[in-house]
């Protein structure tokens, strides 16, 4: 079983790829929380688990991580991209 972990710091538009965004800045969003990004992780149909104690390295606030469970089909990239595009959705 493949964990995969997405920062909302990959998501948010406000950081620069150097701080960590991975996702291009037109699929960015302004500050994604992790239960947008969980719910958008469940709409691409996998699961997903909120820990919302835990710190991305290259920022100082806890935002919290969303764990990507059962992903074994998919590379991080490709869910971290699809989770963009639904978050991105979902502000709509």
């Amino acid at each position: 079983m493949v964990e995969n972990v997405i920062y909302p710091a990959y998501l948010d538009a406000s950081l620069s790829r150097s701080e960590g965004r991975r996702v291009a800045q037109s699929a960015a969003v302004e500050e994604p929380t992790v239960d947008e990004i969980a719910k958008a992780v469940q709409q691409v149909g996998y699961d997903a688990v909120i820990e919302r104690g835990k710190r991305y390295s290259r920022e100082f606030e806890t935002r919290g991580r969303v764990l990507v469970n059962n992903a074994d089909d998919a590379t991080k990239n490709d869910i971290v991209q699809a989770v963009a595009a639904y978050v991105g959705i979902l502000r709509d």
